[in-house]
């Protein structure tokens, strides 16, 4: 008898479609399996049974009565919790918005309930995305599948979790320093941070937003290009969005020939002092691709040390501005005594705001105050520009840039959290792709007990060639196969 949970998004759509399996029937099965595992796993902050059940009789329905069905139809979909979902609580993984209910959605979690996805719930996250581990989170940790001891990344942590779990088979998150292909590699699946401006910001809790970006989390690449072929696009409601013409990615999967495709390897991002079994197991990835006719060179790009420290200025600056907002005046949580204005702005703040979201606002606070503009931010966001000009020019003599994701596997709950500095370096490798905004896709290679994970980087708007290099690998390995023993 098939486990219904075990299919991929691309089977769930085509077996309803062929009417062999009803969406009541999908959903209920995955709804099973999300209460028996989440309260272990905690990937899930709120879960939406009601309205999946809903959704999944009106889904039913329009096969009965053979109206056309959406490219998701009954597909169990996750999303992380700073997605604005329309009178569904959104809390950002914090404290901060608790009870907080938005009044629209955003672009990219209409576009796929508008395919007929139904939503399973809201997945746990870092505070407002700030951290690397889900460990920020004001509802406690996420833990890793593979290893309940241990964090799945961050911050999509809950997303990714709830996909390597089989809780659902695809799931949103973002990526802002590595926020999607950090918790991919860790958990074992794979994950797409799409071009800078390839999907819409609308609608989703901001970070830092010159570097937010919407991504999708899937077991297969077939199923990341399924997802981003329906979220990516135009929207006038983000003028940051571009008007480049989305291509269907799933008709593209075998089109990129491997004969002859120029892969970089970036000398940099293969550090001794990272974990050897990591570098093996990438290594192994690359010479994969050179088995199959694609041709290797090792190349420098520029250190990715520098990509931290010029990115734990900017954001933090943008972070400083974009969280000035939640004063508890027009949503979210307020500490009801106070005896004036200025005490009840730091009272409440001082009250639900967690401990790495004040840091941070105090880093940006003061890297933009007077005196300390011209010296951090300014040079920064110089070093940022040359950063963007190194790798444009890199890739036009490469097809693809192919490296680790982390330094390291999955490391254990609590083992980090005191020390901000070495937790931040868990994203060394994933900084420099969002101060570029170049796309990056990341995928399982291998397995130490725990997954091991590397990313491909390609230009701007080469989505296509990313999904079609991943699904080419993926349909002569098993690695996304493999499933986290729960």
């Amino acid at each position: 008898m098939t486990d219904l949970t075990h299919l991929s998004a691309l089977e769930i759509a085509k077996a309803i479609t062929q009417k062999k399996y009803s969406a009541l029937e999908i959903t209920q099965a995955f709804l099973a399996r999300v209460k028996k595992l989440n309260p272990n796993l905690n990937a899930f902050l709120k879960i939406t049974e009601k309205e999946a059940l809903t959704k999944a009789k009106q889904i039913d329905q329009k096969v009965k009565s053979g109206k056309k069905l959406g490219r998701l139809a009954a597909v169990p979909l996750a999303v992380k919790d700073i997605y604005l979902t329309e009178g569904i609580e959104t809390t950002a993984g914090s404290k901060v918005l608790k009870g907080y209910l938005p009044q629209y959605s955003s672009t990219v979690y209409q576009r796929l309930m508008d395919e007929d996805a139904i939503l399973f719930g809201k997945t746990n996250t870092d505070c407002f995305a700030f951290g690397v581990s889900t460990e920020n989170s004001g509802f406690g940790p996420t833990h890793n599948p593979w290893d309940q001891n241990r964090v799945p990344g961050g911050s999509s942590g809950g997303s990714a979790a709830a996909v390597a779990a089989n809780l659902v088979p695809v799931a949103l998150g973002t990526d802002t320093g590595g926020s999607i292909r950090q918790p991919a590699s860790l958990c074992g699946i794979s994950g797409l941070k799409p071009t800078y401006g390839r999907n819409s910001r609308y609608g989703i809790t901001a970070m830092a937003s010159s570097f937010d970006c919407p991504g999708p989390f899937a077991r297969t690449v077939a199923d990341l290009a399924l997802l981003t072929s329906i979220s990516a696009g135009q929207d006038p409601n983000d003028s940051t969005t571009s008007p480049v013409s989305v291509p269907n990615y799933p008709d593209l999967l075998q089109k990129t020939n491997l004969k002859g495709l120029k892969i970089g390897l970036p000398k940099e991002f293969f550090d001794p002092s990272a974990d050897k079994k990591v570098l093996q197991s990438v290594q192994d990835a690359a010479h994969w691709f050179k088995s199959h006719g694609a041709i290797l060179k090792e190349v420098s790009v520029p250190d990715p040390c520098l990509a931290v420290a010029i990115y734990y200025i900017l954001v933090p600056c943008e972070i400083s501005a974009n969280m000035a907002r939640y004063d508890g005046l027009r949503f979210g949580q307020t500490k009801k005594d106070h005896q004036d204005l200025l005490s009840y702005y730091l009272e409440t703040r001082g009250a639900f705001m967690e401990p790495e979201m004040k840091r941070r606002i105090m880093i940006g606070t003061y890297a933009l105050s007077a005196g300390y503009f011209d010296a951090y931010y300014i040079k920064a966001s110089k070093a940022r520009t040359l950063f963007k000009q190194d790798y444009q020019k890199l890739l036009k003599e490469f097809d693809v840039l192919l490296a680790p994701v982390s330094p390291i596997t999955a490391w254990k709950i609590g083992e980090k959290v005191n020390d901000p500095l070495k937790m931040y370096l868990m994203d060394i490798y994933t900084n420099s792709v969002n101060i570029t905004g170049l796309p990056s896709l990341a995928l399982p290679c291998q397995f130490d007990d725990l997954p091991i994970g590397f990313q491909l980087i390609g230009n701007y708007f080469e989505e296509a060639k990313l999904f079609s290099l991943g699904h080419q690998y993926q349909q002569e390995t098993d690695y996304h196969l493999k499933t986290a023993p729960l």
